[in-house]
């Protein structure tokens, strides 16, 4: 695959960065780097834009990056910072023609259809005024790869404390947010990359989020050219941080864009 665009839309933690009440440094910087909206990235492929997971930023995530088309979501898993923003999907999904496709597990549609359970309801093709999403709900098999936007997504199974969520890679690029675990299976589909974007939340060790050292680790291993840490929380300084980190790794921020093969 060639020309494909990684764009960050959220790099923070479930609470964001500033975190409401908090004076600390980094809640405080005046380098824009250090604010952080939830964890989310569009991948610009041939075919169209893949947005993975849909954040309670997500509306002011689209307009700062001028994004004006999505053509189809991904979803890592259904906590709420990776969920809440797919009612603003009723705005995009006029310009498909058609429903927005959404490609999700089935614990995850599950959740989907009971948090958003208006926008399934037999009923609700009948409500004038255009004000639910229009949502074509389709099942990840974890095993398999599958198409999507005429490109091949495969999914990575990864571990997030006791739950089970995915990571999705497409060609050289893959994207592993939410994990403190990866089984022996999924790192060799996480091998010869040349991007991947991984979760490091802090320096302190986390029951569901893998730390910096621990990502630190994986890279090591599975030796990507270059590797982008996600879901950072307010403990970690942008400049900071990256001085410490070793060649080929540094956090990512939101707006941050990466050309992938």
């Amino acid at each position: 695959m060639r020309g494909m665009k990684l764009i960050f839309l959220g790099s923070g933690t479930s609470s964001g960065v500033p975190v409401i009440g908090c004076h600390c440094a980094v809640c405080t910087s005046s380098d824009p780097r250090n604010q952080r909206t939830r964890p989310s990235v569009l991948v610009e492929t041939r075919g169209g834009n893949v947005l993975i997971d849909t954040t309670p930023d997500m509306r002011g995530q689209l307009l700062r990056e001028r994004i004006e088309r999505v053509d189809a979501i991904l979803f890592t898993h259904y906590h709420a910072d990776h969920i809440f923003g797919l009612d603003d999907v009723r705005v995009l999904y006029h310009r498909l023609g058609g429903p927005m496709p959404v490609y999700a597990e089935r614990a995850t549609e599950a959740v989907l259809r009971r948090t958003f359970g208006y926008a399934f309801d037999k009923w609700s093709e009948r409500i004038p005024g255009g004000g639910i999403p229009k949502l074509d709900l389709r099942t990840i098999d974890a095993r398999r790869p599958f198409p999507v936007l005429g490109e091949t997504c495969v999914p990575i199974r990864l571990l997030h404390g006791r739950f089970r969520v995915l990571g999705f890679r497409f060609g050289g690029m893959a994207y592993c947010t939410d994990v403190n675990f990866i089984p022996r299976r999924s790192m060799r589909l996480l091998e010869g990359l040349d991007v991947l974007v991984l979760d490091a939340l802090r320096d302190r060790p986390h029951p569901t989020h893998f730390s910096v050292d621990e990502s630190v680790a994986i890279v090591a291993e599975l030796r990507p050219r270059r590797c982008f840490l996600t879901h950072i929380a307010h403990e970690l300084d942008h400049a900071q941080t990256n001085a410490r980190l070793p060649a080929g790794v540094e956090l990512a921020f939101d707006g941050l864009r990466v050309e992938c093969k």
